[in-house]
């Protein structure tokens, strides 16, 4: 082993770097602070930032930023009290997917395993994409998708460790775990009388990724870090840094970094890698990123950042903060999210408690008739770690959030327009955490640019069975698929438009929020024109023989499955649902009332979907025929009811309601992941409780010999047969689902416990949950019924509360709130 050691001729240690006594900096010569302070003037030259010793942080793009408040001390969740996935083994490798535990700060994400001997971190950033616009038709006039043109979401860098002498013969007592309440995944082992730890967490204040080594009882660390990209990348090192830069085809500069400080022993290389040893403490900084942007004008290229010097100099100026300060900053920052929703759907056993995460949800499904309350909890507040961890402010969450662990990820890693990334955004706003959807709203009004552009000049080539047979084209309009540089792939999904931006409506409707309304507007607006020009006239026979001419959606496909076909129940379901939106954004914006008009015009004229006199189910086509698959994973032609509310059980007519339950008990009970997920919101929206409550632990059944479930990790597994891949949509909707049940809100309504099961009957609570409105809520209950309730307005003023038959009509001004006791 190399090390660098300081000379006799040079002072004493530097003073004064945080988290470690100045006595006890040994490692760290005169040159190599040099060599940090110039990394931050560089810094700060580079990017433009101005005033002494300001602390460089947070990539909201990738780039330097004020510095965050530092409190006086970490303010930790205590260990006895803290909710915590833990396991008795690191994960494995080959399986780092399956029980890797994730970090993330919204733009950098991390798996890691967790090994005393060798440890491994696979680092991503949310913009490390291959691929680009995407615009040139293939011979049916559908858009590619491989991983050239369209591209692909893939990993940006391994960081390994390696420990002299923590073999698995010499260590005992082992415990990994990834603590919720704090933010942090943790492992920690004895050897002899030595007690080794390690924490691991990636700071949204600071914009790195922190390991700091520490132990008790005597020892020391000796050992090293490697980093290795993972296209060919050449690592330097030297003076206790390591990094590496480099340029995918498609033109995008990307870089990691990294910097170990030790306490006590010596640091230094060894070729390529930093070595350290018999030091009583090691601390590793990490950091990586792109030089992507938003703007769409520049080709979704920053020019001005050099990802290099940024991730070297993000990497000093945390080295120069230090460990203790870093993780107060950290978990800061992360608990003002967290908790913000505490749940305790009731008390589980201490059998139960004792035993390790994977065990649990094996335990769990082996013993369906016992339930684990605080399991079933901590699942939802493992879907908020994952939407605090995974969307804070660059881009959003895509197939599988921000983690993989290779460079080629099913369908790409992208962002699917007919389900998955809307409903990544379902948990957001119920579970306390509406500021983390403005990453979708924010990558949605980046690409309209580019997604206009396409749309209006490729939509309508005559080679796209999807195009408007109108001949007229207006607005924006995506694919099935879409990445990150206003590209799109597989097949046209004209419908897409109008999902997206129910998404997006869903955070005004929590939040009613003017400012955020009128960000997103251009997008409603320019979904609205496309399906002006889109919808075409149809005559249709009513029951009693009359006809009428009506609005339907041109040819389309009901994802995804069955025939391409005209006035498809989902298509119908969305433009009414953006119509909607359109009518009420520009009265609450005061502008295009024309427009509007127009638009109020289209929605009155629009088919609505029948029950059919032959199944007795919602049609999902115009057509008394089940054209497709009974038992199909989509629900979409239940759009208009969950996530949707034109049907509903309080105005809608019996047969409507009936024809909805008659097709969702077709759909069956058993499906991937975020089907079931899907199935259980809308049985909890028929107050059917026992049937949303099994399909929540049908999503929590542990995924087995490939199958579709809940993986070691909690990750959801999506059966690909002969393997499975994760799928954060199902963690999130499953989440979502739990929440459901004890809370549905539509406008002017706010609903306690529709569908509360037994399970969690006997006591419970939920504090900080959203409601539709500009409300949130906090509500107690005991016996399966309502004890207290709470609504705070965020912008809200009046609503009607119900509880069984209770009902009461509350005003409460923004920023007040109101108490009650349901029954008196």
């Amino acid at each position: 082993m190399k090390t660098s050691e300081r000379s006799r001729d040079e002072p004493p240690a530097v003073p004064g770097v945080a988290g470690f006594r100045a006595t006890e900096v040994r490692c760290i010569r005169r040159k190599e602070t040099t060599v940090l302070e110039s990394s931050r003037r560089n810094f700060l030259r580079l990017t433009g930032a101005a005033g002494a010793g300001l602390a460089l942080v947070g990539a909201r793009p990738f780039a330097a930023h004020a510095a965050p408040a530092r409190p006086a001390e970490a303010a930790l969740v205590p260990e006895a009290e803290a909710t915590t996935l833990w396991y008795r083994t690191p994960a494995r490798e080959d399986q780092i997917i399956r029980e890797g535990l994730p970090i993330g700060n919204g733009r950098l994400g991390a798996l890691a395993g967790g090994g005393p001997a060798e440890d491994v971190v696979y680092l991503t950033d949310g913009s490390f994409w291959t691929g680009g616009r995407n615009d040139t038709l293939q011979s049916d006039g559908q858009l590619p998708y491989d991983s050239n043109g369209f591209g692909s979401f893939g990993l940006l860098a391994q960081v390994r460790i390696a420990l002299t002498g923590h073999t698995p013969d010499a260590y005992a007592d082992y415990r990994r775990a990834l603590d919720l309440s704090n933010g942090i995944v943790s492992a920690r082992y004895r050897i002899g009388r030595t007690t080794y730890r390690r924490e691991l967490y990636a700071s949204h204040p600071d914009d790195v990724i922190v390991l700091r080594l520490t132990r008790s009882g005597g020892g020391s660390h000796t050992g090293a870090v490697s980093l290795v990209g993972t296209h060919g990348e050449v690592t330097t090192a030297s003076g206790g840094r390591a990094s590496f830069a480099g340029t995918l085809a498609n033109g995008l500069r990307y870089a990691a970094a990294l910097t170990v400080i030790g306490v006590g022993g010596r640091v230094g290389v060894d070729g390529s890698k930093v070595t350290f040893e018999d030091c009583r403490e090691v601390l590793v900084v990490i950091c990586g990123g792109t030089d992507y942007s938003r703007d769409a004008a520049r080709n979704f290229r920053d020019p001005g950042t050099d990802p290099l010097a940024l991730a070297r100099a993000k990497v000093a100026a945390a080295v120069g903060v230090g460990a203790t300060e870093l993780l107060g900053t950290h978990v800061a920052d992360y608990r003002r999210l967290y908790d913000r929703m505490r749940l305790r759907l009731g008390e589980s056993t201490p059998v139960q408690r004792a035993l390790d995460t994977w065990s649990r949800v094996a335990v769990r499904y082996t013993d369906p008739s016992t339930p684990d309350p605080e399991l079933e909890a901590m699942y939802v507040q493992f879907g908020r770690y994952l939407t605090i961890t995974g969307s804070r402010d660059r881009l959003p969450m895509n197939l599988q959030g921000i983690w993989v662990h290779n460079n080629n990820p099913d369908w790409y890693g992208d962002y699917h327009t007919d389900i998955n990334i809307q409903m990544n955004y379902w948990l957001a706003d119920p579970a306390g955490l509406g500021e983390c959807t403005q990453a979708l709203a924010d990558y949605c009004v980046s690409q309209l640019p580019v997604w206009t552009d396409v749309t209006r000049r490729l939509f309508n080539d005559p080679r796209n069975r999807f195009r408007n047979t109108s001949g007229k084209v207006a607005g924006w309009a995506v694919a099935f698929s879409t990445n990150i540089y206003g590209g799109s792939g597989w097949a046209w999904h004209p419908s897409g438009n109008a999902w997206l931006c129910n998404s997006l409506w869903r955070h005004y409707e929590y939040s009613l929020d003017r400012s955020y309304l009128a960000k997103i507007y251009p997008v409603l607006r320019g979904a609205a024109e496309f399906w002006q020009a889109r919808l075409v006239p149809t005559t249709v026979t009513e029951p009693d023989g009359t006809t009428r001419e009506v609005l339907i959606d041109d040819t389309a496909w009901s994802p995804e499955h069955g025939p391409d076909a005209k006035g498809i129940t989902y298509a119908q379901e969305l433009a009414w649902d953006l119509f909607q939106q359109i009518r009420i954004a520009a009265e609450v914006l005061g502008r295009d009332a024309e427009f509007a008009a127009e638009v109020t015009d289209l929605q009155a004229r629009l088919y609505l979907p029948r029950v059919s006199p032959k199944t007795g189910w919602l049609e999902e086509w115009m057509s008394p025929e089940n054209l497709g698959e009974t038992t199909h994973r989509h629900l979409s032609p239940l759009i208009g009811f969950y996530p949707g509310d034109r049907i509903n059980t309080d105005t809608s007519p019996k047969p409507l309601i009936d024809g909805v339950r008659a097709l969702l008990t077709a759909r069956g009970m058993d499906s991937y992941g975020w089907a079931c997920a899907w199935r259980s919101l809308c049985w909890s929206r028929l107050k059917h409780a026992e049937n949303a409550y099994q399909l929540y632990l049908t999503v929590l059944r542990p995924s087995m010999n490939n199958g579709n479930g809940t993986s070691a990790n909690l990750f959801d597994m999506y059966s690909q047969g002969s393997y499975t891949i994760f799928q954060i949509d199902a963690n999130l909707g499953g989440a979502t689902a739990a929440l459901e049940m004890l809370l549905y809100s539509r406008p002017g309504v706010i609903e306690l416990l529709p569908a509360l099961p037994d399970a969690w009957a006997d006591r419970g609570e939920v504090t900080g949950v959203g409601a539709r409105g500009g409300f949130e809520v906090d509500l107690a209950w005991r016996a399966g019924k309502v004890t207290s309730v709470t609504i705070r307005s965020v912008g809200g003023t009046e609503t009607e509360l119900r509880a069984g038959g209770w009902r009461s009509r509350i005003t409460v001004q923004p920023g007040r709130s109101v108490t009650l006791t349901p029954g008196r």
